[in-house]
C-alpha cells in the first residue's frame, strides 16, 4: 500500500466513525451512544484504566461494537525502523535523564548513516546534535530559541571536543532561510506543531538532501482549524480542530500513581464545579476554568470552587451543598472516562493521519519518504520517524 492509499483508507474510516471520536466528553451527562451504554457502564474503573493503557486490547474490546476496527488497527500499524546502534561513552549522556537518553539513542540509530553537516532544529541543549557529532557528522549547527540553552549546549560541546555551534533564533518569526542548504542533514526530535511544519517547508524549499524528524504536539503554534499540508489531505472532508489534534497525544506512558491521584481529583472537582456553576447560571454547556497550580487539589473542594467562581465572576450561595456537587463531579468523571475510552480507540489513527499528511507533502516536493517506528512506546508514544531523501 502506498502512503497515499494508506491515507485515503484511514481518512475514509475516520470519516465513517467520527461520531465516536469527534466529540467533547465534558459536554455529556450520560454515554452518548445507546448501543455502548450497557457495556461501558459495566466496566469497572480498573478495567477502563487497563484498556486505556493497551491500544491493541482497546481495538479488540470494541471491535464487536464498532465496525472497521480490524482495518483500523492494520492501517495504524507502521514498520519498525532498522536500528544501527552505537556504543556511547558515559559523558555523552551527561545531563540527559534515563528515558530521554534511550529515546535519543533509538532515534539516532534509525537515521541514515551520514557524515554530512547536520542542522539540529529546536535543539534545546543540543543533546541530539552531540550524539550525531560524536558519530562523525562533519559539523552540527543547532538552532534554539533560548539563549541560555544555546550557551549551555555550546559549553558542553567545547568541553567534549565536538564540532558544534549554536544559533539563537525564534524560528516562527526570524528569517531562517540562511540556516538551510542542499548539502546537509536536517534533523528534529519532537519539535511541536508549527515548529516542525516550518522546518519541513524550509528544508524542502532549500532541497535539503536528508530530512529526518519525529513530530509532536500537532496543535501547538497552529491555527485552531487544521490546515492540511499535502494536496492529498486537502481533498479530505474531515475538518480537524485543536481538540481533535490533542486526541492524537492522549496515549501516555503510565504516570506515577501520585500524579494519577491528582489528575483524578482535578477532573472530579472541575466537573463538580461545572455542575454547581450550571445550577447557578441555568446554562447547559460545559465551561472550562483556567489551568492552576496542582497544589490547589490537595486543599478542599470548597476552596477550589471559591477560586473557580472568582475566575468565572460567579457568586456562590451561602447555602451551597458542596458534598452534593462533589458527588455529581465524581459520577460525571466515571462517564467522562468511559467516553474518553471510546475516543481513544481512534487516537493513534488521528496521529497516523497527520503523519501521512506530512509524508505526502514531502513526496510532493520530490522526496523519497518512509514512515517508521523508531522506539518502543514505553520510551515515548511519539515514536514515529519520517525519513525523506532527495537525490
Amino acid at each position: 500500500m502506498t502512503l497515499a492509499e494508506q491515507f485515503f483508507a484511514l481518512d475514509s474510516l475516520l470519516l465513517r466513525n467520527r461520531q465516536y471520536w469527534q466529540c467533547t466528553a465534558f459536554d455529556f451527562d450520560a454515554i452518548p451512544w445507546p448501543k455502548l451504554q450497557e457495556v461501558l457502564n459495566g466496566l469497572s474503573d480498573d478495567q477502563v484504566t487497563a484498556l486505556d493503557n493497551d491500544q491493541s486490547q482497546l481495538y479488540q474490546f470494541f471491535s464487536q461494537y464498532i465496525n472497521d476496527l480490524g482495518e483500523l488497527a492494520n492501517l495504524c500499524e507502521l514498520p519498525g525502523a532498522e536500528l544501527n546502534r552505537t556504543d556511547y561513552p558515559f559523558w555523552i549522556s551527561n545531563g540527559i535523564k534515563g528515558r530521554k537518553f534511550d529515546q535519543l539513542q533509538d532515534f539516532v540509530s534509525a537515521l541514515p548513516n551520514t557524515k554530512q553537516p547536520v542542522l539540529e532544529w529546536c535543539a534545546g541543549k543540543g543533546h541530539l546534535g552531540r550524539m550525531l557529532a560524536f558519530n562523525g557528522a562533519s559539523d552540527v549547527h543547532s538552532i534554539e530559541l533560548q539563549q541560555c540553552l544555546c550557551e549551555q549546549g555550546q559549553k558542553s560541546a567545547q568541553q567534549q571536543g565536538l564540532a558544534m555551534h549554536f544559533s539563537q533564533a525564534d524560528v516562527l518569526k526570524d528569517d531562517i532561510t540562511q540556516f538551510f542548504n542542499a548539502d546537509m542533514h536536517a534533523v528534529a526530535l519532537h519539535a511541536c506543531g508549527g515548529l516542525h511544519q516550518t522546518f519541513m517547508r524550509q528544508a524542502s524549499l532549500a532541497k535539503v538532501q536528508q530530512i529526518s524528524f519525529s513530530p509532536c504536539c500537532y496543535h501547538l503554534f497552529t491555527a485552531n482549524e487544521y490546515l492540511a499540508m499535502s494536496e492529498v489531505a486537502k481533498q479530505s472532508t474531515l475538518k480537524l480542530t485543536h481538540r481533535d489534534l490533542k486526541l492524537a497525544l492522549q496515549e501516555t506512558v503510565t504516570a506515577p500513581s501520585r500524579l494519577e491521584k491528582v489528575r483524578k481529583t482535578e477532573l472530579e472537582w472541575r466537573l463538580g464545579f461545572d455542575a454547581l456553576r450550571k445550577s447557578i447560571t441555568n446554562e447547559s454547556h460545559y465551561v472550562s476554568v483556567p489551568s492552576v497550580n496542582k497544589a490547589i487539589f490537595s486543599d478542599t473542594f470548597k476552596s477550589f470552587c471559591a477560586w473557580a467562581a472568582e475566575k468565572k465572576d460567579i457568586t456562590l450561595p451561602q447555602s451551597t451543598d458542596y458534598n452534593k456537587f462533589l458527588e455529581v463531579g465524581q459520577a460525571r468523571k466515571k462517564i467522562t472516562d468511559r467516553i474518553e475510552l471510546v475516543r481513544h480507540v481512534f487516537r493513534r489513527a488521528i496521529e497516523v493521519w497527520l503523519v501521512l499528511d506530512r509524508a505526502l507533502y514531502l513526496q510532493q516536493q520530490g522526496y523519497q519518504v518512509s514512515v517508521n517506528i523508531f522506539c518502543e512506546k514505553q520510551l515515548t508514544p511519539r515514536n514515529i520517524l519520517i525519513l525523506a531523501s532527495i537525490h
